[in-house]
């Protein structure tokens, strides 16, 4: 089958187009005819060897955390899906390799793919929705009437948790640029602050929750909106041991870890709020959930751009530049 393969890490070498043989297909496993492949600024951060640490891979390697398409054939133990059925998933960290004609994935990580939207549609959606549902509704517990502080509300996580949090009945507020107010606004914030010429620090106060993504210093400035007993989910780090432990790394890796975000854990112990930081997990069942969302159109998928197959290089690079507005996907069918 077709795929674009990297045979080491680093940020400048592009990827390679090549032939690679089919997936081996495991019991529970179904096999995915890739029609479409979201991009995510991970695979580049993967590439570049920022997580081979912590998550190593071994070479070569197929990139891509995103995937919808056609069940093609099934394990000799999957019962959820049949032959046919139209699909969405985020594979597990260990076995990802969207960029590719074809992936297999365990049954458990697979949904159906939501009625009413196209396979570049749904394909766009599992990686950021995935973030957005356990950073919201698993690790913060977010309630209708509290308030929510979503950073770069047009990026690919922002436009999914933006819709998320309002369906969940919070208040908004995100930062954004200028072009993009009207339209992190139409997806529900009710605050959009313009981060060139605002600073939120000065603009937010006593806030439940924080989904943090950006740098260290919004970083510090989040903790500090934060009102006494709140909540802040990382997405961009510090990493902390917990997460290192989830994952199973070694004890070096989890004392490295926790080292890394013993500042921060001690800055939010002081202002009695409370820090973590989240490496999105694969879960067919959250997807099912998210799905719902999707069919009765409260959430919809926000794609910038879509790349043709053969394009991967070109559609990855202009993930890197940061100018995205929601999601970039790969077209394969």
């Amino acid at each position: 089958m077709k795929a674009f393969i990297i045979d080491r890490y680093g940020k400048k070498e592009p990827m390679r187009f090549g032939q690679v043989p089919e997936p081996v297909l495991r019991d529970d496993d179904v096999l995915i005819q890739v029609h479409a492949a979201g991009l995510n600024v991970l695979d580049s951060k993967i590439k570049s060897g920022e997580f081979k640490l912590i998550l190593p891979y071994p070479m070569p390697l197929i990139l891509g955390h995103d995937v919808a398409g056609v069940v093609t054939r099934v394990g000799p133990r999957v019962r959820q899906f049949k032959v046919g059925d139209e699909v969405y998933s985020r594979p597990s960290d260990r076995r990802i390799g969207t960029f590719a004609e074809f992936i297999a994935v365990n049954e458990n990580d697979v949904a159906p793919k939501p009625g009413d939207i196209t396979m570049e549609e749904a394909a766009s959606l599992p990686l950021v929705s995935l973030t957005a549902w356990q950073a919201l509704v698993e690790r913060a517990n977010l309630q209708a009437g509290q308030k929510v502080f979503i950073q770069a509300g047009s990026g690919g996580v922002g436009t999914v948790a933006i819709q998320l949090a309002k369906q969940l009945g919070a208040t908004v507020a995100t930062t954004t640029s200028c072009a993009n107010v009207d339209l992190v606004k139409r997806l529900g914030a009710d605050t959009a602050i313009d981060y060139r010429n605002e600073d939120f620090g000065k603009v937010l106060q006593d806030y439940d929750v924080v989904l943090h993504s950006q740098d260290a210093g919004a970083l510090e400035k989040s903790l500090r909106i934060l009102k006494p007993g709140g909540t802040l989910v990382s997405i961009s780090g510090p990493p902390d041991s917990a997460f290192a432990a989830g994952i199973g790394a070694p004890w070096p890796i989890r004392l490295i870890a926790g080292l890394l975000s013993a500042g921060t854990r001690r800055k939010a112990k002081r202002r009695s709020v409370k820090y973590s930081f989240l490496f999105m997990r694969a879960n067919g069942q959250q997807l099912r959930e998210i799905g719902r969302f999707i069919e009765a159109g409260t959430i919809r998928p926000v794609i910038d751009r879509s790349f043709a197959f053969e394009s991967a290089n070109e559609a990855l690079a202009y993930v890197e530049s940061g100018h995205a507005k929601g999601k970039v996907v790969l077209k394969l069918k």
